[in-house]
């Protein structure tokens, strides 16, 4: 009996050493290949402003645009330019996704009985988020534009990435350093 039990043990501690042994990593090419090239974005495309900048408090709606002579990322609404940010400001940007409840399920958990089930409904949102800080004006922040769909927000992160010049870490896109900047920089 104690023989078996001796036995059974050093096969259960023989099988867990082996299960603790490192495994190689496989990447799936296809995905990764796919994730680093999204169609071009569109020149221009419907957008809806969350905050961010200074001076403009409020949600707008309107077009976000890229304006490629004047190196910068502009936002107008009724043909009216509002507020641009230069591809040179754009410190990092990366897509951001939310769940969100509906206004409509918001108002049906007055209801009684209706509103358990109704609160349950989100929708995904998605967003563009700009860390951006302005040499000339010393001005910086975090602002946000919502869009429509995953693919054009993959396509307006990475076309938005190339032209500020932007490097690519994990999921999002990041400005880096100069080695005379980061000197200046350390005390």
């Amino acid at each position: 009996m104690k023989l078996t039990g001796m036995v059974l043990l050093a096969v259960v501690m023989a099988a867990t050493v082996c299960a603790q042994r490192p495994r190689p990593v496989q990447k799936d090419t296809a995905t990764d290949a796919a994730k680093a090239t999204p169609p071009p974005a569109p020149q221009s495309m419907a957008a809806k402003y969350e905050g961010g900048i200074f001076g403009y408090n409020k949600t707008l709606e309107g077009t976000l645009s890229f304006d490629d002579t004047n190196q910068r990322l502009l936002f107008r609404k009724n043909n009216k330019d509002l507020f641009f940010i230069p591809y040179n400001a754009v410190t990092s940007t990366f897509s951001d996704t939310q769940k969100r409840r509906p206004t409509a399920a918001t108002v049906g958990q007055v209801v009684p009985y209706l509103g358990w089930p109704i609160g349950m409904i989100k929708t995904k949102v998605r967003y563009l988020t700009l860390q951006y800080s302005d040499p000339d004006t010393r001005v910086a922040g975090v602002t946000s534009f919502r869009l429509d769909n995953k693919d054009l927000l993959d396509s307006v992160v990475f076309t938005l990435a190339n032209k500020a010049g932007l490097v690519r870490r994990g999921e999002i896109y990041v400005r880096k350093r100069d080695d005379a900047e980061a000197k200046k920089n350390t005390p």
